[in-house]
Parts: structure tokens; sequence; C-alpha cells
């Protein structure tokens, strides 16, 4: 999102592994102790966290990638909390059985890669009918959904037999930004700057 909108902004990696996000300091920017989170500091330091939230607030703010009809907002919106509700809270699941389970659990695997399968054929349909999610222009639902279906090799789902969610996701996948924007987390100049952050929160 950021680097769609062009807007300079520092990273903040945090340690998961030693805890970090449930540190004071961290609980002042997010309650629930997990990532993301960001701070505006153009706007007296406002944190917000929750990833939807966060793509609400800045598209609000800025203007962009977010319809201002109430109807294509609400139509945005929809799919928004689609993605927020049913395709990162099943992939996830499908990921953490297959992956990080201390036991394979082949119901539970294949609760969450059937009910993953079957959000994908809805997001198929749609795309379908439309260039994005939202309509005819790339949205904050488009921003959201895309990073999970982009790693559907990691739950072992083929995106074949979803030729429309294939095209959108390859199509995305050539945007400069979100190019930019999935390399983030290998990027040499992440500053350490906790004493800083704590300092603002």
């Amino acid at each position: 999102m950021l680097e769609e909108l062009g807007i300079p902004y520092t990273i903040h990696p945090i340690d998961l592994d030693k805890l970090e996000q449930k540190q004071e300091w961290f609980l002042k920017i997010n309650p629930n102790g997990r990532i993301p989170a960001i701070i505006d500091t153009d706007n007296g330091n406002f944190a917000v966290f929750e990833s939807g939230a966060i793509l609400i607030y800045l598209a609000e703010k800025t203007g962009k990638f977010l319809p201002k009809d109430p109807k294509e907002k609400s139509i945005a919106l929809q799919w928004l909390m689609f993605q927020m509700g049913g395709v990162g809270p099943m992939q996830g699941q499908a990921g953490v059985f297959l992956k990080y389970a201390p036991e394979k659990i082949p119901f539970a695997i294949s609760r969450y890669q059937n009910e993953t399968k079957r959000l994908y054929s809805v997001l198929d349909r749609r795309l379908g009918e439309s260039q994005f999610l939202a309509g005819k222009e790339l949205s904050i639902a488009d921003i959201a959904t895309w990073p999970w279906v982009n790693i559907h090799d990691w739950v072992e789902i083929s995106l074949d037999e979803f030729p429309n969610l294939k095209r959108w996701n390859e199509e995305l996948a050539e945007r400069p930004a979100f190019i930019k924007g999935k390399n983030i987390p290998n990027k040499t100049n992440h500053k350490n700057n906790t004493e800083e952050i704590k300092k603002k929160v």
C-alpha cells in the first residue's frame, strides 16, 4: 500500500521469536500484541493496528484506492472484509496445520485447504466479472487479498482451476509497487529505532 501511494516510510522489524510484540511499548501501539501496526508521524504519532484498519486509514487519508461513491466504496469494503474474515484466517490455518503442527492432522489440513479453495472459487467468479475485486480500478481489497493468493503454493493449492484468479494474481505481481512491497522483508535498510518509537507512544 505504501509503495503504491509513494509515501516515505521507515521499517521497524519486530523480533517475534523474542516476543518483542508483547512488550509494553509495543502494546501501546497494538493492545493485541500482533503485527502489523503503523505510526503516522504526520498525524501526531497516531498508531493504527490491524491490516484492514491500516489500509482504510491510509486510503481515506490519501484519497486513493477506496472509492468515494457510497456504493462503490461499499463494494470495496465488502471484498476487503471477505479477505479479513475468510481468505486470511482460513488460508492461515491451512498453513499452520501443513507446516507447523507438531503432528499431521489430515482432517484439519483437508478442512482448511478445501475452505481456502472454496473462497478462491468465490474470488475467481468475481474476477470473471471485473478486472479487480471492487471493479475497474485497484483498491485496498486487492492490496489486502493478493499477498495471500500469491503464496497459494505455500498451502499446496494450485491456481490452475481458478483461471480468473490466476490472471489477477499474475497481473498484480507485475506491478512495480507490488514487487517492491513483496521484497520489503529482505531490505537492508531496516532501522533499529525501538527507543525512538517508545518516545512516540
